[in-house]
């Protein structure tokens, strides 16, 4: 079990706190975190480039010249891919770039991505984060204190939402604040230190935790029973 050291509000580490291992020390699969970030950035694409073909282009259909007789190729108008102005040939159109991915696989990409973190020390734990007022001011100090250097680049994750957190950071360039429910493996891979809470760090634990044994044939559907026919009454002879 991976064991990251729990800091406080002023910066002073703790006893460590022993994590899961399906979820925090696993061997990160390289591949499945490259399918699932190409898939996160293809979805945020809005597929709306369009060119014209030659049949939309806006041009004169008057034939350019004679058919014949001018030792030149023949050409029927002004509205072909090769002429200055002409339509596109093979453009991009309005289409969707959505990529499917199994929730299987969605789950293990989130769960490569904490462990990567963890095992390169990126991890870091808080005791707990709260805030009565927004205060940019403190937030960047906290942060400073904690990651110990100031302007790095850090995901915030957060238990549950808190606005004030929230609004705090937002003026942070370098700073993005999320929650065990919105959690992507993109802001995770993209950020040098995650920073999060013990109560955030146990809710990703109960939620992404693979099952056991026993948990596994809980939760199988059980057989249903075969029937049978009946077997067909014998004709009585006339």
């Amino acid at each position: 079990m991976p064991e990251v050291a729990v800091i406080d509000g002023k910066g002073a580490a703790g006893k460590p706190v022993a994590l899961r291992d399906d979820v925090f020390g696993g061997v990160p699969n390289t591949a499945l975190l490259h399918q699932a970030v190409l898939r996160q950035q293809a979805d945020r694409r809005q597929g709306t480039h369009d060119s014209q073909t030659r049949a939309e282009v806006s041009r004169t259909t008057k034939k350019v010249w004679r058919q014949k007789g001018t030792g030149r190729a023949r050409q029927g108008s002004r509205k072909g891919p090769h002429w200055s102005g002409g339509g596109t040939a093979f453009g991009p159109h309005p289409r969707s770039h959505n990529q499917d991915l199994p929730k299987k696989m969605r789950v293990a990409a989130i769960r490569s991505a904490l462990s990567s973190k963890t095992a390169a020390g990126e991890l870091i734990l808080l005791d707990e984060l709260t805030m009565k007022a927004p205060s940019t001011k403190e937030l960047s100090q906290l942060l400073v204190s904690v990651v110990g250097k100031a302007g790095a680049s850090v995901l915030l994750m957060l238990d549950a939402p808190q606005r004030s957190v929230h609004l705090s950071a937002r003026n942070l360039p370098r700073v993005t604040t999320a929650t065990t429910e919105n959690i992507n493996v993109y802001d995770l891979l993209r950020h040098g230190r995650v920073v999060m809470t013990v109560a955030a760090a146990r809710r990703l634990e109960e939620r992404y935790a693979k099952l056991d044994g026993s948990d596994a044939a809980a939760t199988e559907p059980t057989e249903k029973p075969v029937r049978r026919r009946k077997p067909a009454a014998a004709k009585s002879e006339e």
